[in-house]
């Protein structure tokens, strides 16, 4: 891959025109322009301002790895997301993906295969079956999930956090190769996380007939999934005239899933009356509850794969200071500063032994 499509892939992850980016460096459009199309080689000192305005390493400039992303699937609270904010999301993925790809590279007799069966689904009702055999298939039970990232990833799916836009959401799409990915928008709360990961996976395993709308299909595979018919059952009973809002903020901590989302799946398994999940439904619109529930939130979720993979080939000598930076996506110093913060290690363990 030449430079200059790595600058442009750059530019388009970062929301930047040929302008607008020139600007911030201090050269023209037209040259720009010139790097994007090869015609050009920009000098070291505006390849480091390129990479200081578009928030890469110069190192980035140079990889070789280049995956094809195809039969993207997007999540978002919108109907549809423009073509150009699907170009940034999609130049964040390839841009992640490529470190992602590169650090398992130096391991490749040990990347687990991905384990994803398929289910034909002919009616809405089946995808309960669909999510209750994939259980099976995996061997998890029907209790809660602890941690649904770490499970997928176990499974062979390759997920990452990304800035994306306003509207994204999620996305589902895979490699070249057929290696399936999902990824995620950083910064949403973790119910709303594990459902966006759950439909993203029912994008996965499913395959819906015509008559099947997907998105209705993934919707209720998530619930599915998260939460099964038996242990819905088993929490709330058979018939239920009413659920008070603090049993769901209890099942919300229990199993991942929102409390708007079991009161979807109270009423879809016929737990509750239609009526009555209208009923709770409203009363979470009226008190604003709809965009952020009450209560303490559920944490969100970090991939941690390639994070373990970077500093296992740190240990062994196998990549630089350096090297491990561009993996990173950012220096070693932020690096263990972040690592010392959010898990209140001490500065012994934080400063690359």
């Amino acid at each position: 891959m030449m430079l200059g499509e790595r600058l442009k892939q750059a530019r388009k992850a970062a929301g930047e025109s040929q302008r607008s980016l020139a600007q911030k460096v201090g050269i023209s459009a037209q040259a720009i322009s010139k790097y994007e199309r090869d015609l050009d080689t920009p000098s070291s000192g505006v390849l480091q301002g390129l990479a200081r305005v578009l928030g890469v390493k110069v190192e980035y400039f140079f990889r070789t790895r280049r995956p094809v992303l195809v039969n993207a699937v997007f999540r978002s609270r919108h109907p549809k997301m423009p073509k150009k904010q699907q170009s940034i999301v999609l130049n964040q993925v390839q841009e992640w993906l490529e470190r992602y790809l590169e650090v398992e590279d130096l391991w490749p007799n040990e990347m687990n295969n991905p384990d994803l069966p398929t289910y034909t689904i002919e009616k809405l009702e089946d995808v309960e079956s669909a999510a209750n055999q994939l259980r099976e298939h995996w061997q998890i039970g029907f209790d809660s999930i602890d941690n649904l990232m770490e499970l997928l990833e176990d499974k062979g799916i390759k997920i990452g956090l990304i800035q994306g836009v306003e509207r994204f959401d999620a996305c589902t799409l895979e490699t070249d190769e057929g290696l399936p990915v999902i990824a995620i928008r950083a910064g949403h709360p973790g119910d709303r996380q594990r459902f966006s990961l759950a439909h993203e996976l029912g994008h996965i395993v499913m395959d819906p007939c015509e008559n099947v709308d997907p998105e209705k299909a993934s919707n209720r595979f998530a619930g599915a999934f998260l939460v099964p018919a038996e242990a819905a059952r088993r929490e709330l009973g058979l018939c239920r005239r009413g659920i008070h809002s603090y049993e769901l903020h209890l099942l919300k901590h229990k199993y991942g899933l929102s409390m708007q989302a079991w009161i979807h799946r109270a009423a879809e398994l016929g737990i509750v009356a239609d009526g009555v999940a209208r009923s709770l439904l409203h009363l979470f619109r009226s008190e604003g509850w709809h965009k952020t529930e009450p209560g303490d939130q559920l944490p969100s979720e970090v991939p941690q794969r390639m994070e373990r993979m970077i500093m296992r080939a740190y240990a062994d000598g196998l990549i630089s200071e350096s090297r491990s930076a561009e993996l990173l996506g950012k220096s070693l110093a932020e690096y263990w500063r972040e690592v010392k913060n959010e898990h209140q290690l001490p500065a012994e363990m934080c400063n690359g032994h």
